[in-house]
């Protein structure tokens, strides 16, 4: 099936990186689109201007800890929030991944995200 993707771009200045997730994740699944289907890779291309002006609100840039094991005993892997701000598209990729369902359509759905400098 042949789909005509287009390309929305989305300024990211000062927007939460959950709220700014929510509306990637929609647009990458084309859940904007009158023929969303579930089980079909209808979405769209997105591209994010202004990545490094996202803000964390209240006290997460402080608080919020980024998590990731190994699957070994020991693995746990934590990194602070105040840490990770420094590469934001990273920020904003590992946000969106965690919304898409896991499924094998987030791969191609995570190749048509695009950061703009």
């Amino acid at each position: 099936m042949s789909t005509n993707r287009k390309t929305i771009e989305i300024d990211a200045t000062g927007m939460a990186p959950g709220r700014l997730a929510t509306k990637i994740a929609m647009i990458l699944m084309g859940k904007h689109k009158v023929k969303y289907t579930p089980n079909l890779d209808l979405g769209d291309k997105v591209v994010i201007t202004n990545a490094e002006k996202i803000k964390f609100t209240g006290k997460k840039l402080e608080q919020k800890l980024y998590r990731h094991h190994s699957n070994h005993p020991g693995g746990l892997k934590e990194i602070p929030a105040s840490k990770m701000i420094e590469n934001p598209e990273q920020v904003i990729r590992l946000t969106v991944i965690k919304m898409l369902p896991k499924n094998k359509l987030r791969d191609q759905r995570m190749i048509r995200l695009h950061f703009k400098k």
